[in-house]
């Protein structure tokens, strides 16, 4: 049974850091695209970072860019999110994402669709 069970989340001022981590299990993260997507209060589910399993080859939505990395940890089986500058706007229910069937090996995955599994999401609120 794949699970994601993910960590990291919780109150910060703007500007400031959050790392959150998505630990595995049923799955290794080194050949599965991964992804973090983000649901703030009245907004569809946004892709926010993907990895590709050939090359760790990574992909952002624009607002992110330059201030979240998307990483992995092959021996810890772990999938992180590192967000600096956080901004108010960062909000949101931050949610770890496996894909089941790899559609590529050396890009990422930015559609929702193609993932299958999910964690539980977890919160990241950003004061002003």
């Amino acid at each position: 049974q794949v699970q994601l069970v993910e960590s990291g989340g919780g109150l910060v001022q703007a500007g400031g850091s959050l790392r959150l981590s998505c630990a595995a299990s049923g799955r290794t993260v080194s050949s599965t695209p991964m992804g973090w997507f983000r649901q703030a209060p009245g907004k569809e589910r946004e892709f926010v970072a993907g990895i590709s399993i050939i090359g760790a080859n990574t992909l952002y939505v624009d607002s992110v860019k330059g201030r979240f990395t998307i990483s992995r940890d092959n021996a810890k089986n772990t999938v992180f999110l590192q967000m600096n500058s956080l901004k108010p706007e960062d909000t949101a229910v931050y949610y770890c994402a496996a894909a089941r069937t790899v559609t590529s090996v050396s890009l990422p995955v930015t559609r929702a669709t193609d993932y299958n599994y999910w964690g539980q999401g977890t919160q990241v609120t950003v004061s002003s």
